[in-house]
């Protein structure tokens, strides 16, 4: 069953405070209309389909279903515990349109108790499955990420929360959608009840197929991508699996002049015998040409960094000699008054306080580094790792980092040209050991950060203006899907990005081993004046 959001509007609009963020109208069709709105929204997409309080009901835990009333106006709500555990509701809904491949999904909560403030915050997630025919309903289960935001500044408002962006269905199947609170999530920090109004399920056209780079037999993996002018240089390696000390292991180089739609020959970078080789870090030098760092695991453990114009012959540079030996130096930066710049980190993976992470600086143009320590002895659970930066200007340095546990990306910033940093956990939640990418628009200001959702298989974008988050890295904006990969965790994933003009280009790696394809996805650079901007659809990708 689903509620026809034109009357759930017109049930909440007597309501004070209501406005902006209250669920828009929608056709009440049984195949609502295809529209695309000046919002931020991912992609194409149908008007929202929607369960009410009264189209839900209990799941685990024992939430009730009552009235929350202000004066005259009485609304039907789930009120979900902010101290209890496991309490959780759950409603059915039919309709899909035929031609949908996935939907998003979104929750409208509110509060009338006077507690209520932005600087608390509750946390959500959902729980979803389709009915498909002689299938278990455990086939197409997904859990969602936690999903944690602030509360509003005064009871009665609502709030509109994104909690899934894009879940694949077949539209002719029954969709199961469950919404739990969280409370014992360390990010839930209003202890009072919460009012659940409405779930909100959108309808989204399929996005655009990535395109295919090297997908020859063998474990093709950890793509690295660098605009050299007008040219795509995809760097990528090839073992025989997720192993990075084989000596099968090579790193390999295509070119492609037409935006990733064909590709040159692969040309050999580096197979040094008895090494097993993975390209970590790209960037570009002063004079434009393409830096490539390659981590050289064998008897002994070396970070190369090799140089090329042309994205076809890889000629190696240095070797800098490292007190500290570190898992992977990332991509290179330019920074005024230091040269070249990269971020390090180094550790094992265990659950030990010897993890570490810092900066690579050369002042000759690459020739020479220096290491410097920034953090040491980290616990796991405080370690970044992976991490992507930009320069900002004014001295200031914006990087974000993956994180090896459960939890957020973080977002490390300095403000002295990176001679100190401060860290930070970030919003950015729906991650699974996801590499994170960051682009600049030098016309526009925005920055983007890619980044592949192990486990979901979805290749995922933030967009926002720097200045928003510097200080404030739990305001990040929701992600917004770009392409979609195997659910394998560590058989698809870490994203690498780079932009020629107005088009941003991100490669990564899907499949199942021992077969994996390297892939780019195309995507327009944000528009000035939007946080997002809905990926490229497959019929405008072949104009």
């Amino acid at each position: 069953m689903r509620t026809p959001l034109c009357y759930l509007a017109m049930l909440t609009a007597s309501v004070p405070s209501l406005g902006a963020d209250s669920p828009i109208s929608a056709t009440d069709k049984m195949a609502p209309a295809l529209v695309e709105d000046g919002e931020p929204h991912l992609q194409r997409q149908w008007s929202p389909l929607g369960l009410s309080a009264n189209d839900l009901s209990i799941a685990t835990g024992q939430p009730s279903l009552v009235l929350m009333s202000h004066g005259s106006t009485h609304i039907p709500v789930w009120s979900l515990s902010g101290g209890t555990a496991g309490q959780s509701v759950a409603g059915l809904l039919t309709g899909l349109p035929r031609e949908c491949a996935a939907v998003k999904v979104e929750i409208v909560v509110t509060t009338t108790d006077p507690a209520t403030s932005p600087e608390l915050e509750d946390v959500y997630r959902v729980h979803l499955s389709q009915m498909i025919e002689n299938a278990p309903f455990t086939e197409r289960y997904v859990l969602g990420t936690p999903v944690r935001t602030p509360l509003p500044p005064a009871p009665l408002h609502t709030r509109t929360i994104l909690l899934e962006s894009y879940y694949k269905v077949e539209p002719d199947a029954p969709l199961w959608v469950r919404i739990q609170r969280e409370p014992t999530d360390p990010g839930d920090t209003f202890t009072k009840p919460t009012g659940l109004a409405l779930v909100k399920v959108t309808p989204l056209a399929a996005l655009a197929e990535p395109q295919v780079v090297q997908n020859v037999s063998g474990y093709n993996s950890w793509p690295m991508l660098q605009a050299l002018g007008d040219k795509l240089v995809c760097v990528y390696s090839r073992g025989s699996g997720h192993t990075i000390g084989e000596d099968t292991r090579a790193v390999y180089a295509r070119t492609s002049t037409d935006g990733g739609k064909t590709w040159t020959p692969e040309t050999v970078v580096a197979n040094t015998p008895g090494y097993g080789e993975v390209e970590v870090g790209k960037g570009l030098d002063s004079s434009g040409a393409m830096l490539l760092w390659v981590r050289r695991a064998g008897p002994e453990w070396h970070h190369d960094l090799y140089r090329t114009t042309d994205g076809v012959t890889f000629t190696l540079m240095a070797t800098p000699p490292l007190a500290v030996r570190p898992m992977q130096i990332t991509d290179v930066f330019a920074v005024p008054t230091v040269g070249l710049m990269a971020l390090w980190f180094a550790g094992d993976y265990s659950d030990k306080p010897n993890n570490a992470w810092g900066t690579m600086t050369s002042s000759d143009n690459g020739a020479t580094w220096t290491q410097t320590t920034i953090e040491s002895e980290l616990p796991k659970s405080e370690w970044p790792t992976e991490p992507a930066a930009v320069y900002l200007g004014d001295g200031r340095i914006l990087a974000i980092g993956r994180t090896e546990v459960s939890g957020t990306q973080f977002q490390l910033i300095s403000q002295d040209y990176g001679k100190t940093w401060t860290r930070a956990p970030t919003n950015i939640s729906d991650i699974a050991a996801s590499t994170p990418s960051l682009i600049l628009d030098p016309q526009t200001g925005l920055l983007s950060n890619y980044y592949y959702h192990r486990g979901a298989g979805v290749l995922r974008r933030r967009v926002v203006d720097p200045e928003r988050v510097f200080h404030h890295p739990q305001s990040w904006p929701v992600s917004e899907p770009i392409a979609t990969g195997s659910k394998i965790p560590f058989d698809a994933g870490n994203a690498n990005a780079t932009a020629i003009g107005d088009m941003h280009y991100i490669s990564f790696y899907s499949g199942k081993a021992p077969d994996t394809t390297v892939f780019v996805s195309v995507i327009p650079s944000p528009a000035a004046g939007n946080s997002t901007r809905r990926p490229m659809l497959s019929e405008e990708l072949g104009k």
